[in-house]
Protein backbone atom coordinates (compact mmCIF):
# COMPACT_ATOMS: atom_id res chain seq x y z
CA UNK A 1 0.00 0.00 0.00
CA UNK A 2 2.92 2.28 0.10
CA UNK A 3 4.70 4.20 2.85
CA UNK A 4 1.59 6.45 5.00
CA UNK A 5 2.57 9.62 6.64
CA UNK A 6 0.61 12.53 8.88
CA UNK A 7 -1.08 15.31 7.05
CA UNK A 8 -1.92 17.99 9.06
CA UNK A 9 -3.24 21.69 8.27
CA UNK A 10 -1.81 23.28 5.16
CA UNK A 11 1.05 21.03 4.92
CA UNK A 12 0.55 20.08 1.70
CA UNK A 13 0.72 22.55 -1.06
CA UNK A 14 -0.76 20.36 -3.73
CA UNK A 15 -4.26 21.02 -2.35
CA UNK A 16 -6.27 23.97 -2.14
CA UNK A 17 -6.56 25.54 1.64
CA UNK A 18 -7.11 22.96 4.39
CA UNK A 19 -9.01 20.22 2.49
CA UNK A 20 -7.04 16.58 1.40
CA UNK A 21 -9.31 15.56 -1.52
CA UNK A 22 -9.45 12.15 -3.35
CA UNK A 23 -8.45 11.13 -6.45
CA UNK A 24 -10.84 8.64 -7.95
CA UNK A 25 -9.30 8.18 -11.23
CA UNK A 26 -8.45 4.42 -11.96
CA UNK A 27 -9.93 2.49 -9.48
CA UNK A 28 -12.44 0.20 -11.22
CA UNK A 29 -11.21 -2.28 -8.93
CA UNK A 30 -14.11 -4.31 -7.44
CA UNK A 31 -12.93 -4.01 -3.88
CA UNK A 32 -13.77 -0.09 -4.18
CA UNK A 33 -17.55 -1.46 -4.97
CA UNK A 34 -17.30 -2.86 -1.58
CA UNK A 35 -17.98 0.22 0.97
CA UNK A 36 -16.11 2.17 -1.85
CA UNK A 37 -13.25 0.41 -0.12
CA UNK A 38 -10.41 1.68 -1.90
CA UNK A 39 -12.47 5.11 -2.35
CA UNK A 40 -12.52 6.39 1.39
CA UNK A 41 -11.39 10.43 1.92
CA UNK A 42 -10.50 12.20 4.55
CA UNK A 43 -12.62 14.73 5.54
CA UNK A 44 -12.09 18.35 5.36
CA UNK A 45 -9.33 19.13 8.00
CA UNK A 46 -10.58 20.02 11.37
CA UNK A 47 -9.53 23.85 13.53
CA UNK A 48 -7.97 21.16 15.89
CA UNK A 49 -4.62 19.98 14.99
CA UNK A 50 -5.47 16.30 16.42
CA UNK A 51 -7.72 16.07 13.43
CA UNK A 52 -5.84 13.85 10.85
CA UNK A 53 -6.25 12.20 7.24
CA UNK A 54 -3.49 9.61 5.87
CA UNK A 55 -2.25 9.60 2.63
CA UNK A 56 -0.52 6.86 0.56
CA UNK A 57 2.21 6.90 -2.06
CA UNK A 58 0.02 6.86 -4.78
CA UNK A 59 -1.54 10.19 -3.54
CA UNK A 60 -5.05 8.51 -2.03
CA UNK A 61 -6.34 9.94 1.50
CA UNK A 62 -8.26 7.57 3.85
CA UNK A 63 -10.57 8.43 6.80
CA UNK A 64 -8.67 5.99 8.95
CA UNK A 65 -11.68 5.45 11.39
CA UNK A 66 -13.72 4.32 8.78
CA UNK A 67 -11.05 2.03 7.84
CA UNK A 68 -10.77 1.09 11.48
CA UNK A 69 -14.81 0.57 11.66
CA UNK A 70 -14.89 -1.37 8.15
CA UNK A 71 -11.98 -3.69 10.15
CA UNK A 72 -14.28 -4.44 13.27
CA UNK A 73 -17.29 -5.24 11.29
CA UNK A 74 -15.29 -7.77 9.69
CA UNK A 75 -13.71 -8.98 12.70
CA UNK A 76 -17.11 -9.21 13.65
CA UNK A 77 -18.43 -10.92 10.81
CA UNK A 78 -15.31 -13.73 11.08
CA UNK A 79 -16.53 -14.07 14.88
CA UNK A 80 -20.44 -14.80 14.19
CA UNK A 81 -19.51 -16.68 11.34
CA UNK A 82 -17.55 -19.15 12.81
CA UNK A 83 -18.49 -19.20 16.89
CA UNK A 84 -21.86 -18.71 16.13
CA UNK A 85 -22.47 -22.77 15.28
CA UNK A 86 -20.94 -23.02 19.16
CA UNK A 87 -22.75 -19.99 20.88
CA UNK A 88 -26.31 -20.08 18.74
CA UNK A 89 -27.18 -16.46 21.27
CA UNK A 90 -24.90 -14.72 18.97
CA UNK A 91 -25.78 -15.87 15.15
CA UNK A 92 -28.35 -14.22 13.95
CA UNK A 93 -31.96 -14.33 15.19
CA UNK A 94 -34.13 -16.60 14.07
CA UNK A 95 -36.94 -14.47 13.47
CA UNK A 96 -37.91 -11.58 15.11
CA UNK A 97 -35.12 -9.98 17.49
CA UNK A 98 -31.59 -8.88 17.98
CA UNK A 99 -28.16 -10.63 18.03
CA UNK A 100 -24.16 -9.95 17.53
CA UNK A 101 -24.37 -11.40 13.92
CA UNK A 102 -27.49 -9.18 13.30
CA UNK A 103 -25.28 -6.10 13.15
CA UNK A 104 -22.62 -7.03 10.44
CA UNK A 105 -24.71 -6.37 7.10
CA UNK A 106 -26.20 -2.91 7.96
CA UNK A 107 -23.21 -1.66 9.40
CA UNK A 108 -21.34 -2.77 5.60
CA UNK A 109 -24.29 -0.84 4.02
CA UNK A 110 -23.80 2.35 6.58
CA UNK A 111 -20.06 2.41 5.83
CA UNK A 112 -20.60 2.50 1.91
CA UNK A 113 -23.06 5.11 2.21
CA UNK A 114 -20.29 7.32 4.10
CA UNK A 115 -17.60 6.26 2.01
CA UNK A 116 -19.82 7.59 -1.33
CA UNK A 117 -20.17 10.87 0.71
CA UNK A 118 -16.31 11.24 1.03
CA UNK A 119 -15.53 9.94 -2.46
CA UNK A 120 -17.66 11.98 -4.94
CA UNK A 121 -17.18 15.38 -2.51
CA UNK A 122 -15.31 16.81 -5.52
CA UNK A 123 -17.52 15.41 -8.81
CA UNK A 124 -16.20 17.29 -11.72
CA UNK A 125 -18.40 15.00 -14.21
CA UNK A 126 -21.37 13.73 -13.39
CA UNK A 127 -21.50 10.80 -16.73
CA UNK A 128 -17.98 9.56 -16.06
CA UNK A 129 -18.81 9.04 -12.38
CA UNK A 130 -22.22 7.05 -13.51
CA UNK A 131 -20.11 5.10 -15.50
CA UNK A 132 -17.62 3.62 -13.04
CA UNK A 133 -20.46 3.59 -10.52
CA UNK A 134 -22.08 1.39 -12.81
CA UNK A 135 -19.49 -0.86 -13.72
CA UNK A 136 -18.07 -1.52 -10.18
CA UNK A 137 -21.50 -2.45 -9.04
CA UNK A 138 -22.19 -5.03 -12.20
CA UNK A 139 -18.80 -6.09 -11.01
CA UNK A 140 -19.63 -6.50 -7.57
CA UNK A 141 -23.07 -8.67 -8.81
CA UNK A 142 -21.25 -11.12 -10.73
CA UNK A 143 -18.94 -11.73 -8.32
CA UNK A 144 -21.58 -12.38 -5.64
CA UNK A 145 -23.42 -14.49 -8.11
CA UNK A 146 -20.40 -16.66 -8.26
CA UNK A 147 -19.61 -16.95 -5.07
CA UNK A 148 -22.96 -17.15 -3.60
CA UNK A 149 -24.60 -18.98 -6.11
CA UNK A 150 -23.95 -22.32 -5.47
CA UNK A 151 -20.68 -22.53 -8.05
CA UNK A 152 -19.60 -23.91 -5.15
CA UNK A 153 -20.82 -26.99 -3.69
CA UNK A 154 -19.65 -26.51 0.35
CA UNK A 155 -17.20 -27.91 2.88
CA UNK A 156 -16.56 -31.58 2.48
CA UNK A 157 -17.60 -31.84 -0.94
CA UNK A 158 -14.76 -31.53 -4.03
CA UNK A 159 -17.17 -31.30 -7.18
CA UNK A 160 -18.15 -27.81 -7.90
CA UNK A 161 -20.09 -26.26 -10.37
CA UNK A 162 -24.03 -24.94 -10.38
CA UNK A 163 -27.20 -25.92 -12.06
CA UNK A 164 -29.09 -22.54 -13.67
CA UNK A 165 -32.01 -24.20 -12.75
CA UNK A 166 -31.20 -23.87 -9.07
CA UNK A 167 -28.63 -20.85 -8.63
CA UNK A 168 -29.23 -18.29 -5.88
CA UNK A 169 -29.54 -14.58 -7.60
CA UNK A 170 -29.43 -13.20 -4.49
CA UNK A 171 -26.49 -12.63 -1.57
CA UNK A 172 -24.76 -10.35 0.56
CA UNK A 173 -22.15 -8.79 -2.25
CA UNK A 174 -25.29 -8.42 -4.42
CA UNK A 175 -27.00 -6.74 -2.01
CA UNK A 176 -24.26 -4.17 -1.45
CA UNK A 177 -23.88 -3.78 -5.34
CA UNK A 178 -27.23 -2.75 -5.49
CA UNK A 179 -27.54 -0.44 -2.60
CA UNK A 180 -24.03 0.83 -3.52
CA UNK A 181 -25.08 1.85 -7.06
CA UNK A 182 -28.70 3.63 -6.47
CA UNK A 183 -26.83 5.50 -3.46
CA UNK A 184 -23.93 6.88 -5.95
CA UNK A 185 -26.81 7.41 -9.02
CA UNK A 186 -28.43 9.87 -5.39
CA UNK A 187 -25.39 11.07 -4.70
CA UNK A 188 -24.27 11.81 -8.61
CA UNK A 189 -27.09 13.10 -9.45
CA UNK A 190 -29.47 14.74 -6.77
CA UNK A 191 -27.70 17.13 -5.08
CA UNK A 192 -27.93 21.05 -5.92
CA UNK A 193 -24.92 23.52 -5.81
CA UNK A 194 -25.48 25.43 -2.43
CA UNK A 195 -23.23 26.59 0.20
CA UNK A 196 -23.66 24.63 3.12
CA UNK A 197 -23.05 26.80 6.84
CA UNK A 198 -25.91 25.41 8.82
CA UNK A 199 -27.98 22.06 9.30
CA UNK A 200 -30.92 23.37 7.54
CA UNK A 201 -28.58 24.76 4.46
CA UNK A 202 -27.11 21.07 4.58
CA UNK A 203 -30.91 19.65 4.71
CA UNK A 204 -31.64 21.83 1.67
CA UNK A 205 -28.69 20.81 -0.60
CA UNK A 206 -29.91 17.13 -0.09
CA UNK A 207 -33.37 17.35 -0.05
CA UNK A 208 -33.82 15.23 -2.93
CA UNK A 209 -31.71 12.35 -1.82
CA UNK A 210 -34.00 12.50 1.86
CA UNK A 211 -36.50 12.35 -1.04
CA UNK A 212 -35.57 8.98 -2.23
CA UNK A 213 -35.36 7.94 1.78
CA UNK A 214 -38.87 8.60 1.85
CA UNK A 215 -40.04 6.65 -1.02
CA UNK A 216 -38.37 4.04 -0.55
CA UNK A 217 -39.73 3.75 2.86
CA UNK A 218 -43.11 4.23 2.13
CA UNK A 219 -42.42 1.82 -0.75
CA UNK A 220 -41.59 -0.91 1.28
CA UNK A 221 -44.32 -0.36 3.97
CA UNK A 222 -46.89 -0.59 1.38
CA UNK A 223 -45.82 -3.45 -0.16
CA UNK A 224 -45.26 -5.26 3.20
CA UNK A 225 -48.10 -4.41 4.86
CA UNK A 226 -50.78 -3.82 1.96
CA UNK A 227 -49.76 -7.04 -0.59
CA UNK A 228 -51.92 -10.32 -0.22
CA UNK A 229 -50.37 -13.44 0.14
CA UNK A 230 -52.04 -16.55 -1.20
CA UNK A 231 -51.58 -20.15 -0.44
CA UNK A 232 -48.57 -21.33 -1.68
CA UNK A 233 -46.51 -24.73 -2.11
CA UNK A 234 -42.69 -25.99 -2.65
CA UNK A 235 -41.14 -29.49 -2.84
CA UNK A 236 -38.57 -30.97 -1.09
CA UNK A 237 -36.53 -34.19 -3.40
CA UNK A 238 -37.07 -37.56 -1.54
CA UNK A 239 -33.42 -38.79 -1.56
CA UNK A 240 -33.02 -42.05 -3.60
CA UNK A 241 -35.68 -40.97 -5.71
CA UNK A 242 -36.99 -39.25 -8.65
CA UNK A 243 -39.95 -38.19 -7.21
CA UNK A 244 -40.21 -34.87 -4.57
CA UNK A 245 -42.86 -34.39 -1.31
CA UNK A 246 -45.21 -31.31 -2.01
CA UNK A 247 -45.65 -29.18 1.00
CA UNK A 248 -48.66 -26.51 0.94
CA UNK A 249 -48.86 -23.66 3.04
CA UNK A 250 -52.02 -21.65 4.30
CA UNK A 251 -52.18 -18.81 4.03
CA UNK A 252 -54.79 -15.73 2.59
CA UNK A 253 -53.74 -12.85 4.44
CA UNK A 254 -52.41 -9.54 4.00
CA UNK A 255 -49.81 -7.80 6.54
CA UNK A 256 -48.24 -10.78 7.88
CA UNK A 257 -44.80 -10.54 9.30
CA UNK A 258 -44.23 -14.38 10.19
CA UNK A 259 -42.50 -16.57 8.59
CA UNK A 260 -44.81 -18.08 6.10
CA UNK A 261 -46.64 -15.37 5.28
CA UNK A 262 -45.14 -12.12 4.78
CA UNK A 263 -44.70 -10.21 1.18
CA UNK A 264 -40.93 -10.37 1.57
CA UNK A 265 -40.76 -13.95 0.77
CA UNK A 266 -44.04 -14.08 -2.16
CA UNK A 267 -42.50 -11.37 -4.40
CA UNK A 268 -39.03 -13.16 -4.20
CA UNK A 269 -41.29 -16.36 -5.08
CA UNK A 270 -42.52 -14.49 -7.69
CA UNK A 271 -40.10 -13.17 -9.43
CA UNK A 272 -36.80 -14.77 -8.71
CA UNK A 273 -39.03 -18.26 -8.35
CA UNK A 274 -38.90 -20.74 -5.22
CA UNK A 275 -35.96 -22.70 -7.12
CA UNK A 276 -33.77 -19.80 -6.88
CA UNK A 277 -33.83 -18.38 -3.22
CA UNK A 278 -31.31 -19.68 -0.24
CA UNK A 279 -32.60 -22.79 0.88
CA UNK A 280 -31.55 -23.43 4.59
CA UNK A 281 -33.68 -20.76 6.04
CA UNK A 282 -32.65 -18.50 9.08
CA UNK A 283 -36.68 -19.53 10.10
CA UNK A 284 -35.50 -22.87 10.84
CA UNK A 285 -34.35 -22.46 13.93
CA UNK A 286 -37.55 -20.83 15.38
CA UNK A 287 -39.01 -23.22 17.94
CA UNK A 288 -41.79 -24.24 15.73
CA UNK A 289 -39.14 -25.66 13.19
CA UNK A 290 -36.06 -27.10 15.51
CA UNK A 291 -36.21 -28.90 19.20
CA UNK A 292 -32.58 -27.37 19.38
CA UNK A 293 -33.93 -23.52 18.91
CA UNK A 294 -32.05 -21.09 18.90
CA UNK A 295 -29.79 -23.24 16.79
CA UNK A 296 -31.32 -25.64 14.04
CA UNK A 297 -31.72 -29.25 14.81
CA UNK A 298 -34.71 -32.22 13.93
CA UNK A 299 -38.49 -30.96 13.31
CA UNK A 300 -40.63 -31.19 16.02
CA UNK A 301 -43.22 -33.69 15.69
CA UNK A 302 -46.32 -30.79 15.13
CA UNK A 303 -43.41 -28.72 12.79
CA UNK A 304 -45.65 -26.33 10.32
CA UNK A 305 -45.53 -27.38 6.55
CA UNK A 306 -43.45 -24.08 5.93
CA UNK A 307 -40.22 -24.99 7.76
CA UNK A 308 -38.40 -26.73 5.06
CA UNK A 309 -39.37 -23.80 2.39
CA UNK A 310 -36.78 -22.03 0.68
CA UNK A 311 -36.23 -18.47 1.71
CA UNK A 312 -33.67 -15.60 0.87
CA UNK A 313 -32.36 -13.71 3.64
CA UNK A 314 -31.23 -11.09 0.76
CA UNK A 315 -33.88 -10.74 -1.34
CA UNK A 316 -35.34 -7.89 -3.63
CA UNK A 317 -38.12 -6.10 -1.05
CA UNK A 318 -36.18 -6.54 2.25
CA UNK A 319 -32.85 -4.89 -0.16
CA UNK A 320 -35.12 -1.55 -1.03
CA UNK A 321 -35.05 -1.07 3.06
CA UNK A 322 -31.19 -1.94 2.96
CA UNK A 323 -30.87 1.29 0.60
CA UNK A 324 -32.15 3.03 2.91
CA UNK A 325 -29.06 2.65 5.47
CA UNK A 326 -26.90 3.41 2.89
CA UNK A 327 -28.75 6.47 2.23
CA UNK A 328 -28.72 7.60 5.62
CA UNK A 329 -24.74 6.43 5.89
CA UNK A 330 -24.36 8.69 3.12
CA UNK A 331 -26.04 12.01 4.94
CA UNK A 332 -23.38 11.45 7.46
CA UNK A 333 -20.27 11.34 4.74
CA UNK A 334 -21.89 14.65 3.80
CA UNK A 335 -21.25 15.61 7.63
CA UNK A 336 -17.91 15.84 7.20
CA UNK A 337 -17.35 16.96 4.49
CA UNK A 338 -19.28 20.50 4.46
CA UNK A 339 -18.45 20.80 8.46
CA UNK A 340 -14.97 21.24 9.77
CA UNK A 341 -15.06 20.98 13.98
CA UNK A 342 -14.79 17.74 15.16
CA UNK A 343 -18.06 19.04 18.09
CA UNK A 344 -20.12 20.14 15.25
CA UNK A 345 -19.28 16.72 13.47
CA UNK A 346 -20.10 14.37 16.70
CA UNK A 347 -23.23 16.32 17.86
CA UNK A 348 -24.81 15.82 15.01
CA UNK A 349 -24.06 12.10 14.41
CA UNK A 350 -25.10 11.59 17.95
CA UNK A 351 -27.88 13.52 17.47
CA UNK A 352 -29.23 11.20 14.32
CA UNK A 353 -28.02 8.05 15.95
CA UNK A 354 -29.85 8.47 18.63
CA UNK A 355 -33.27 9.36 17.19
CA UNK A 356 -32.83 6.60 15.05
CA UNK A 357 -32.78 4.28 17.89
CA UNK A 358 -35.36 5.84 19.96
CA UNK A 359 -37.62 5.41 16.58
CA UNK A 360 -36.25 1.81 16.58
CA UNK A 361 -37.57 1.06 20.03
CA UNK A 362 -40.91 2.53 19.26
CA UNK A 363 -41.80 0.68 16.46
CA UNK A 364 -41.27 -2.58 17.53
CA UNK A 365 -42.84 -1.84 20.84
CA UNK A 366 -45.63 -0.98 18.38
CA UNK A 367 -46.03 -3.76 16.65
CA UNK A 368 -43.40 -3.10 13.32
CA UNK A 369 -41.00 -5.30 14.97
CA UNK A 370 -37.04 -5.25 14.33
CA UNK A 371 -36.40 -8.43 12.19
CA UNK A 372 -33.15 -9.02 10.00
CA UNK A 373 -34.23 -11.19 7.49
CA UNK A 374 -37.08 -9.15 6.46
CA UNK A 375 -34.99 -5.88 7.26
CA UNK A 376 -37.96 -4.43 8.75
CA UNK A 377 -38.36 -0.38 8.95
CA UNK A 378 -37.19 -0.62 13.35
CA UNK A 379 -34.29 -3.13 11.89
CA UNK A 380 -32.75 -0.66 9.80
CA UNK A 381 -33.81 2.34 12.41
CA UNK A 382 -31.87 0.53 14.97
CA UNK A 383 -28.81 -0.96 13.36
CA UNK A 384 -28.25 2.41 11.48
CA UNK A 385 -28.13 4.68 14.60
CA UNK A 386 -25.91 1.96 16.44
CA UNK A 387 -23.55 2.22 13.68
CA UNK A 388 -23.75 6.39 13.92
CA UNK A 389 -22.71 5.66 17.19
CA UNK A 390 -19.76 2.95 17.33
CA UNK A 391 -18.53 5.31 14.29
CA UNK A 392 -18.66 8.79 15.80
CA UNK A 393 -17.19 6.93 19.15
CA UNK A 394 -14.25 5.17 17.02
CA UNK A 395 -13.75 8.71 15.08
CA UNK A 396 -13.23 10.75 18.68
CA UNK A 397 -10.85 7.89 19.67
CA UNK A 398 -8.65 7.79 16.34
CA UNK A 399 -9.20 11.10 14.34
CA UNK A 400 -9.62 13.10 17.15
CA UNK A 401 -7.26 11.87 19.79
CA UNK A 402 -5.00 10.12 17.46
CA UNK A 403 -5.36 6.74 19.18
CA UNK A 404 -4.34 3.69 16.52
CA UNK A 405 -0.99 1.72 17.46
CA UNK A 406 -3.04 -1.62 19.24
CA UNK A 407 -5.67 -1.26 16.57
CA UNK A 408 -3.63 -1.29 13.36
CA UNK A 409 -4.73 -4.50 12.41
CA UNK A 410 -8.11 -3.55 12.38
CA UNK A 411 -7.40 -0.86 9.83
CA UNK A 412 -5.04 -3.36 7.60
CA UNK A 413 -8.07 -5.29 7.95
CA UNK A 414 -10.38 -2.89 7.04
CA UNK A 415 -8.44 -2.04 3.55
CA UNK A 416 -8.61 -5.63 2.57
CA UNK A 417 -12.22 -6.26 3.85
CA UNK A 418 -13.58 -7.60 0.25
CA UNK A 419 -10.87 -10.08 -0.22
CA UNK A 420 -11.07 -11.32 3.72
CA UNK A 421 -14.44 -11.74 2.86
CA UNK A 422 -13.89 -14.06 -0.56
CA UNK A 423 -11.30 -15.82 1.56
CA UNK A 424 -13.24 -16.09 4.88
CA UNK A 425 -16.94 -15.94 4.84
CA UNK A 426 -17.39 -17.55 1.41
CA UNK A 427 -15.67 -20.53 2.16
CA UNK A 428 -12.54 -20.07 -0.55
CA UNK A 429 -10.44 -21.26 2.39
CA UNK A 430 -11.69 -23.92 3.63
CA UNK A 431 -12.08 -25.67 0.37
CA UNK A 432 -8.60 -24.83 -0.59
CA UNK A 433 -7.61 -26.52 2.16
CA UNK A 434 -9.80 -29.49 1.66
CA UNK A 435 -8.11 -29.97 -1.84
CA UNK A 436 -5.25 -31.24 -0.16
CA UNK A 437 -6.25 -34.68 1.36
CA UNK A 438 -4.90 -38.22 1.45
CA UNK A 439 -6.41 -41.30 0.07
CA UNK A 440 -10.14 -40.23 0.72
CA UNK A 441 -11.39 -36.90 0.09
CA UNK A 442 -12.84 -36.44 3.65
CA UNK A 443 -9.31 -37.40 5.10
CA UNK A 444 -8.04 -33.51 4.75
CA UNK A 445 -6.53 -30.91 6.67
CA UNK A 446 -9.24 -29.74 8.53
CA UNK A 447 -10.98 -32.94 9.16
CA UNK A 448 -7.59 -33.71 10.66
CA UNK A 449 -8.00 -30.67 13.76
CA UNK A 450 -11.60 -31.66 14.34
CA UNK A 451 -12.89 -29.48 11.79
CA UNK A 452 -16.08 -30.48 10.02
CA UNK A 453 -17.93 -33.55 9.07
CA UNK A 454 -15.84 -36.85 9.87
CA UNK A 455 -16.09 -39.74 7.06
Amino acid sequence: MGSYQLIKENINPHLQGNKCTLRIEGKDDVESALSELDSSSSPTLGRNAASRCITSASGTTRLVSLDIFRGLTVALMILVDNAGGFFPAINHSPWNGLTLADFVMPFFLFMVGVSLGLAYKNLTCRGAASKKAMLRALKLLTLGVFLQGGYFHGINDLTYGVDMYQIRWMGILQRIAIAYFLAAACEIWLRNDDKVNSELSLLKKYQRQWVVVLILTALYLLLLYGLYVPDWEYQIPIEASSSAKVYSVKCGVRGDTGPACNAVGMIDRKILGIRHLYRRPIYARTKQCSINSPDYGPLPPDAPSWCQAPFDPEGILSTVMATVSCLIGLQYGHIIVHFKDHKTRLLQWFVKSCCLVGLAVICDISGMHINKVLYSFSYMCFTTGAAGILFAAIYIMVDVYGYRRLIVVLEWMGKHALMIFILVACNVVPLILQGFYWGQPHNNILTSIGIGAQG
